[in-house]
C-alpha cells in the first residue's frame, strides 16, 4: 500500500466520518485490486470481481464478517460512519441499509489507513477474502 503521513489517532477521530469514508473507499478498492492482480486474471475478469467486491452490498457483508473482531475504538468509528448522512440518496440498485453499512465500513478503512494501521487493514481483509 502507499504510505501516507501518519495522522494521530485523536486527529483522525475528529475527522467527519464522510471524510474517513471518502478515504476508505479508495483504500478498499486499491486493496481489492492489488489482491486481484496477483491472481493473474485478465483485466476484464479483474474488473468484474472488483465491482462485485467494491459495492455497498458486498461491503455490508464484509462488515458482518469483521464486526465481531473490532476493537471498541474501531466499532465506534464504524458506528459514526454508518450513522453519517450524505447529502445524496443511496445509489440506485443499493439498499439504503447496505449503503449505511458500507459507509461505516469505508470510514473504518479510512481511519485505519490514516492512522497508519495498514497491518490491521490487511488482517481484516484476510478474514473478508477467506469467505
Amino acid at each position: 500500500m502507499l504510505e501516507t503521513p501518519k495522522m494521530e489517532v485523536k486527529e483522525a477521530a475528529l475527522l467527519n466520518p464522510l471524510q474517513l469514508a471518502y478515504m476508505g473507499d479508495s483504500v478498499w478498492e486499491m486493496l481489492v485490486r492489488s489482491r486481484l492482480i496477483f491472481q493473474k486474471k485478465n483485466v476484464h475478469h479483474m474488473h468484474t470481481e472488483c465491482v462485485q467486491r467494491v459495492n455497498a452490498a458486498a461491503q455490508a457483508q464484509a462488515m458482518e464478517l469483521i464486526h465481531p473482531l473490532l476493537t471498541e475504538e474501531e466499532a465506534s468509528i464504524f458506528q459514526r460512519g454508518r450513522n453519517a448522512h450524505a447529502r445524496h440518496p443511496s445509489p440506485r440498485h443499493q439498499a439504503p441499509a447496505d449503503y449505511a453499512e458500507a459507509t461505516g465500513f469505508e470510514a473504518l478503512m479510512g481511519y485505519l489507513y490514516l492512522t497508519g494501521a495498514v497491518e490491521r487493514i490487511c488482517q481484516l481483509a484476510d478474514v473478508i477474502f477467506e469467505k
